[in-house]
Formats: C-alpha cells, sequence, structure tokens
C-alpha cells in the first residue's frame, strides 16, 4: 500500500520514501480503508445526530433558547463523536502489529504520525461538516451566511483535535482498556480547542458586536499549531518506548 517519492540512500544504496511520500502514503491508506468501510464517519455522524435530537427534545421549542446554546451542542456532539471516529482509525493497525510494521518501513517515523494526522483531520472536518448541516436544519440555525467561516472554524479545532488524537490513540493502540482510557487522556487536553471553536462558531451565529472574532481566531489557530506540532516531537520517542 506504500507507494510514493522515494530517494536511493547513497551508502547502502536502497530506496528510501521521503517524509512528504511516506506521510502522502499513510494518508492515502486510511483514507482509503475510510472510504471503503466508512467505520469513522459514520459512527460520528450517527452518534452525533442522536445527541443532537436528544438536546434538541430536551430544549424544547424556544428558537432564542436553541440558538444560544446550538454552538456547545455542536461541539459537544462532535468532541464525543471524534473520540469514537479515532479508535475507528486507529482499528486497522491493531491486528498484526500493523503500527509496528509501519514503523520498521525504511525513512522518517514521524511521517507516519503526519499522514495518520492528516486522515484524522480529513475525517473529523468531514464529520463536522455533516454535523453543522443537520444542526442547521434539526435546530432551525442561520448557517449558511456563514458556512464558509464556519468551515474554517470546523477545520482547525479538527486538526487541533486530530493532533492530539493520533497521538494518543497510537499510544493506547494495544491496550486492553482503551476505549476507556482513550477519553480519560484526550478530553483534558483538548480543552482549550473546544472552548475557542465554541467562542468562535457562537459570534459566528449571533453576532459580533464587540469584534472579538479575531481574537478567538487566533487563539483557536495558535492551539491547533501547538497541538499538531508537540505530538508531532513526541511521536516517535513516546511510541519507542
Amino acid at each position: 500500500c506504500l507507494s510514493g517519492a522515494r530517494r536511493q540512500d547513497p551508502a547502502t544504496g536502497v530506496s528510501d520514501m521521503t517524509l512528504l511520500g511516506r506521510a502522502s502514503a499513510v494518508f492515502r491508506k486510511d483514507l482509503w480503508i475510510e472510504l471503503r468501510g466508512k467505520q469513522a464517519v459514520s459512527s460520528t455522524t450517527l452518534f452525533a445526530v442522536v445527541t443532537l435530537l436528544v438536546l434538541a427534545f430536551a430544549l424544547g421549542p424556544d428558537p432564542t433558547a436553541i440558538e444560544s446554546v446550538a454552538p456547545g451542542l455542536i461541539w459537544t456532539a462532535l468532541i464525543f463523536a471524534a473520540v469514537l471516529g479515532i479508535s475507528r482509525v486507529f482499528d486497522s493497525e491493531r491486528g498484526n502489529r500493523g503500527m509496528e510494521g509501519l514503523f520498521l518501513y525504511p525513512g522518517d517515523r514521524r511521517a507516519v504520525y503526519v499522514g495518520k494526522l492528516g486522515a484524522l483531520a480529513t475525517i473529523l472536518t468531514c464529520s463536522e461538516l455533516l454535523i453543522l448541516v443537520l444542526a442547521g436544519v434539526l435546530y432551525n440555525l442561520p448557517l449558511w451566511p456563514v458556512f464558509p467561516q464556519l468551515a474554517a472554524v470546523a477545520a482547525l479545532g479538527s486538526l487541533g483535535i486530530a493532533g492530539i488524537g493520533t497521538l494518543y490513540g497510537a499510544l493506547t493502540l494495544n491496550v486492553r482498556a482503551r476505549e476507556v482510557l482513550l477519553p480519560l487522556l484526550i478530553l483534558p487536553l483538548l480543552v482549550p480547542v473546544v472552548l475557542a471553536s465554541v467562542a468562535a462558531t457562537r459570534l459566528l451565529l449571533v453576532g459580533d458586536p464587540f469584534d472579538v472574532l479575531g481574537g478567538w481566531v487566533r487563539l483557536l489557530i495558535a492551539f491547533s499549531i501547538v497541538f499538531t506540532v508537540a505530538p508531532r516531537l513526541a511521536f516517535e520517542r513516546v511510541l519507542s518506548e
């Protein structure tokens, strides 16, 4: 499955994949598995739909109440669905010691993290866009005038979630109590990204009279960068130990 740009080691004469080529190969592999099985997107979307429906019935028909809490509901549905999606993305590596096989392949091991991160961020972003559309229909939210901006916030938030999720998803890959341990590890770390995403989503939906949206977006960008770069630096060392 792994194919991409290659270079030849002058000392050994062995053909080796570049970091970008190897990361692209892992990215394509994970997306191909998801396109064939549709496990992550379908499971996360179904979970989010049920969550949104239950919360809609709990809030009642008051449109003002729904609009005021809708951003929190959307990101609550996404964050719990993302935990489920992280587990699904790494399911393909659980059998036959698949992660060790990826690490044994010649090249920079950090490319495994980059490829996994890209695949997980793409899956979560697609799920988030579906959740936004469903929430707009269920809650009658004014999404469409600001949908491109909401999509950008969703992509940034999903990137931050994917960075932490990729690291801890790989770390708990072979742990028996993985389904219990994974949420306990990642949910506290995701609080800054989720808070910034909720605040930016709320300002886009209800308006920004005090012009603070830019500050929340910059904060979200900063957290997303930290939550993708820091796990990349720790990925190989954590898994090798």
